[in-house]
């Protein structure tokens, strides 16, 4: 593995609570046999992202006991119901010092975007100052690859369940989008009606 590619970390926000799921979180929801965590972080690694952060806020005790997450650094987010921008915050700041030159940000609920769209993404990454993103039929999606040097505005902008949309809005130009619409499907696991795309 070249220096370059050592530069992408993973970072899979896992925190949510699934409030529309009847308070299922939805780390644990299983999908093929597994909880969804474990699938979102054996993608991250199957892209290429030797180190991956896991952000957990519901039942992390739980998640940490049922899903297999060895080898990752677990990240607990006290604030986890005030939404996804203070699990963003919470991650990003466990890589700090780490020497990562970048964050490949997945969500744990998108079990339909898997590691050969990851992996595109991922390929985007020249420097610190990279902005990628996933794009499905031109619309941006996710994963979303924030260089270290956005790290600090992103975390600064990052509030709700808005995650990095703000920041990424504010620096539209720079992003280079990836095409990942014939590679994977961008669906969202938030109500009981989204269940039906579990195996």
């Amino acid at each position: 593995m070249t220096d370059n590619e050592d530069q992408v970390a993973g970072l899979l926000l896992a925190a949510g609570g699934g409030r529309r799921l009847g308070g299922r979180p939805k780390a644990l929801l299983e999908h093929r046999g597994h909880p969804l965590v474990e699938h979102a972080v054996a993608a991250l690694r199957a892209a290429g992202c030797a180190h991956v952060h896991v952000v957990l806020g519901a039942r992390a005790e739980d998640v940490r006991a049922r899903a297999t997450l060895e080898g990752c650094v677990l990240v607990d987010n006290p604030d986890w119901e005030d939404g996804m921008g203070s699990s963003l915050r919470a991650g990003l700041a466990s890589l700090a010092g780490t020497g990562a030159g970048a964050a490949l940000v997945s969500l744990v609920d998108q079990p339909g975007i898997g590691a050969e769209a990851m992996a595109r993404v991922r390929a985007g990454y020249r420097d610190g100052t990279s902005l990628v993103a996933a794009a499905y039929a031109g619309v941006r999606g996710h994963p979303v690859l924030l260089g270290a040097a956005h790290w600090a505005g992103v975390a600064a902008t990052a509030s709700g369940d808005r995650g990095a949309r703000a920041y990424l809005r504010a620096h539209e130009a720079e992003i280079a989008l990836v095409e990942c619409g014939d590679v994977a499907r961008p669906y969202d696991i938030d109500t009981e009606a989204d269940l039906v795309h579990l195996e």
